[in-house]
């Protein structure tokens, strides 16, 4: 009996701990950023306020759609090349990918270099689920 307590607690915390694993590259715990949704990241272009959008997707995404005005860097390659957007440290960046993962990531790696990140809840799938126009 005392085993399969035992064993009832470890599997207990096993998941918890992929339940916090999952919570944590959606980014629903532990940011130092905030996400936004499509309509947010519209309203914040439409009004010129000062924002960046940058895509972190891979360049054949890119080509194949993408939101006017964006800035492609994938998240392979953004901690080399911050220096594309050094620039823009002080305005707000909405950073997009696919469904929203890589941007979560993209978010983080921002937010440790000092930029202002605004991460994209559901990425250009979910813009365009709302309707929201993408340069083809």
């Amino acid at each position: 009996m005392e085993k399969k307590k035992v064993l009832n607690i470890v599997y207990w915390l096993l998941f918890i701990g992929l339940v916090g694993i999952f919570a944590y590259t959606k980014g629903w715990i532990l940011t130092n950023f905030e996400s936004i949704t499509p309509k947010q990241a519209q309203e914040l272009i439409k009004t010129g306020e000062n924002v960046t959008i940058v895509d972190v997707r891979t360049p054949d995404e890119f080509t194949q759609e993408h939101i006017e005005g964006a800035l492609l860097i994938p998240l392979q390659t953004l901690d080399k090349n911050l220096a594309l957007i050094a620039g823009v440290k002080n305005q707000k960046i909405i950073v997009y990918c696919h469904s929203g993962n890589r941007s979560v990531s993209a978010s983080r790696i921002l937010a440790k270099n000092g930029f202002t990140p605004l991460n994209l809840k559901g990425g250009i799938s979910e813009w365009k689920a709302r309707g929201l126009s993408v340069i083809h």
